[in-house]
């Protein structure tokens, strides 16, 4: 099957998911599909290997698992659904930290990440602010970040005694944060975030996507 050949407007599981053979990266939301961006930009990888490298070396805790996308991650949001196969959610976060390993299996992570990160990319930019905070929010993420790389800053979602996301004041270039489920680790921003080794042509172009 071609990605073309797929009904955008269609109902899918993860069964028909594990089926594709395309290049074409996909996330499935609810049953709907969702195309992917085709490579993140060489900045948008310069932030997430610098996070995901001080998370797994600042983490301290030996039962939590760190992991960078392309990895699965299958959320069995509706009651009904009985089968791994059935489920109708399948996301691929930029890093997502887990420490309760029976969710994790061959295939992936099989129920919701205790801390999830997902880094704004032009193609990406309102499904991760929207679909993607209400999807983990309802899954039973604990703690759900979204990174800016463009205007270098940070929105930081924890969830309440409700089960609700509750985000603090944006942090910025000069901030040092903390996870509220890891507060031992402490991640300065300013080095996050590279200094401009792109070409300004290159910078324009990614800022300009946005």
């Amino acid at each position: 099957m071609n990605f073309e050949d797929i009904d955008l407007q269609g109902r899918y599981t993860y069964r028909d998911y594990l089926s594709w053979t395309f290049d074409q990266v996909v996330e499935l939301i609810r049953g709907k599909v969702f195309k992917m961006s085709p490579a993140p930009s060489r900045y948008h990888q310069e932030v997430s290997t610098r996070l995901l490298t001080k998370i797994q070396y600042g983490l301290g805790s030996p039962g939590c698992k760190v992991y960078h996308a392309p990895f699965d991650v299958r959320l069995p949001l509706s009651p009904g659904c009985k089968e791994a196969e059935e489920i109708e959610t399948v996301v691929q976060p930029d890093i997502s930290v887990i420490c309760d390993r029976s969710k994790l299996d061959d295939r992936g992570c099989l129920g919701a990440p205790d801390w999830i990160i997902e880094i704004l990319s032009p193609s990406t930019s309102d499904k991760d602010r929207k679909i993607k905070f209400g999807l983990y929010e309802e899954a039973g993420v604990r703690e759900y970040w979204i990174i800016d790389p463009v205007e270098k800053n940070l929105l930081i979602y924890s969830r309440n005694e409700t089960g609700r996301f509750v985000g603090e004041r944006p942090f910025v270039e000069g901030d040092t944060v903390s996870p509220s489920i890891f507060p031992h680790l402490q991640i300065e921003l300013a080095p996050i975030f590279p200094d401009v080794d792109m070409s300004e042509e290159e910078l324009l172009e990614y800022q300009r996507q946005f």
